[in-house]
């Protein structure tokens, strides 16, 4: 059976540490171990209970939540930290960083923001538990999760009638260079001239191909496409 996230809740309003609670023990596998209402009453319960995990925020009566994640790295304590906050400005985010918070979500909280940072850091959590020896790759799934790697772009989905591995069989046709019309590339790649001529308009609304009219010898309109060049300075 997998152990359960300890959390605490750090939160000097008792409305939203009200929120809080009741987002947490929505949560799976985490067992709230407790809410602190002022920085004071944090730090003890932090020495009693030892959480694995911190929501904090910064701005508390007694005093700042940045001073106490800068005195949980000091003393190495075992506790990770998502800072939940109304704090926008840029150096509030720099300085949680260097005190090495696991996530930073701003106010007001959603529940789903909250479960997100949350599994990541379950599954974070799973993953340090089971090493027993890094290799870079390892490492590399390991270091700042959303805030230090690059954001994924969301695949675009093709328009009916385009085949994802029918599309890269005609890029690569069409990088061995020159202008093609939609007879020549059906016949390279097996299609009637309608379907190469279709992916090559496709391409060609996607920027990656150039379409020119030519006419021939009866004055007959052909439509030739090439690759697009990078623009020129």
């Amino acid at each position: 059976m997998v152990a359960p996230i300890r959390l605490l809740i750090v939160e000097d309003d008792r409305q939203i540490a009200e929120i809080q609670r009741r987002y947490v023990e929505r949560l799976e596998h985490v067992e709230l171990c407790g809410i602190a209402h002022t920085l004071t009453d944090a730090r003890d319960q932090i020495d009693v209970l030892s959480p694995d995990l911190i929501l904090l925020d910064v701005y508390f009566p007694d005093g700042n939540g940045l001073d106490l994640l800068r005195e949980l790295r000091a003393n190495d304590r075992a506790s990770d930290v998502i800072l939940i906050t109304a704090a926008k400005e840029v150096d509030t985010l720099r300085s949680a960083l260097r005190g090495g918070v696991f996530d930073y979500i701003l106010k007001p909280l959603v529940f789903e923001r909250l479960e997100e940072a949350v599994e990541n850091y379950r599954q974070h959590h799973q993953r340090l538990a089971t090493l027993h020896r890094l290799e870079q790759r390892e490492v590399d799934t390991l270091l700042p999760r959303s805030l230090a790697e690059p954001e994924q772009k969301t695949p675009q989905r093709l328009p009916k009638g385009i085949d994802a591995l029918t599309l890269e069989t005609i890029r690569h046709v069409l990088q061995e260079g020159g202008d093609w019309n939609a007879e020549a590339l059906g016949q390279q790649m097996g299609a009637s001239r309608t379907t190469a001529r279709r992916y090559l308009e496709y391409l060609v609304s996607t920027g990656e191909l150039l379409a020119e009219v030519n006419y021939g010898a009866v004055g007959r309109p052909e439509r030739r496409y090439r690759v697009a060049g990078p623009p020129s300075d």
